[in-house]
């Protein structure tokens, strides 16, 4: 079984999505949103559309709430949990230990049984005020990240983004304790 958890990078939550089902497909997804995803419209999408989606994929009901996320890792035991997208607020929370969204409590539970986490990072700071996060997980046992490059080097200089359809791959190599190489992407 694997969690996947949604956050609200809303410019890539659509292609996220469709990664997921593909995903899913093949194994069995409990999904995780954000209160941001469940709560919040965007001119990429209106939440209740997302959610109805999420559910069609999810074996389970969508948790999102902390205290439904919290028994992921003592009762639920899933095998790996990914976050795609995960935010630069969510990495921001997870680097400094804070666990007060659903995403980031299935986060921390799922952890505590020492198997891999795999992010697949959407955020416009990484390479500015994220960078330090990005490195401190990186150094961190059992976290993983999907290959990530620049989207906009131009516009968005400070931004990165996961190759999503590298999601798979970098799950299976997390699952033999290997980060997929190369990390950087040229874009």
């Amino acid at each position: 079984m694997t969690v996947w958890g949604f956050c609200g990078s809303f410019c890539t939550l659509s292609e996220a999505l469709s990664e997921a089902k593909v995903y899913g497909e093949k194994n069995e997804l409990v999904c995780v949103v954000s209160k941001s995803v469940s709560t919040v419209d965007t001119r990429f999408g209106k939440s209740s559309d997302f959610i109805e989606k999420i559910k069609k994929i999810s074996v389970r009901p969508i948790i999102d709430s902390i205290k439904e996320a919290e028994p992921i890792g003592p009762v639920l035991r899933p095998d790996v949990m990914i976050i795609a997208p995960c935010t630069g607020n969510t990495l921001a929370k997870m680097a400094a230990g804070i666990t007060d969204t659903p995403v980031t409590m299935a986060a921390k539970a799922h952890l505590r049984n020492e198997r891999p986490l795999i992010i697949a990072l959407a955020t416009n700071d990484a390479l500015s005020a994220n960078f330090k996060n990005i490195g401190s997980l990186m150094e961190r046992k059992n976290i993983y990240f999907v290959p990530l490059g620049q989207d906009d080097p131009i516009k968005k200089p400070f931004s990165l983004v996961a190759d999503y359809s590298l999601i798979e791959k970098t799950t299976e190599a997390a699952l033999h304790g290997r980060q997929l190489q190369p990390f950087l992407l040229p874009r």
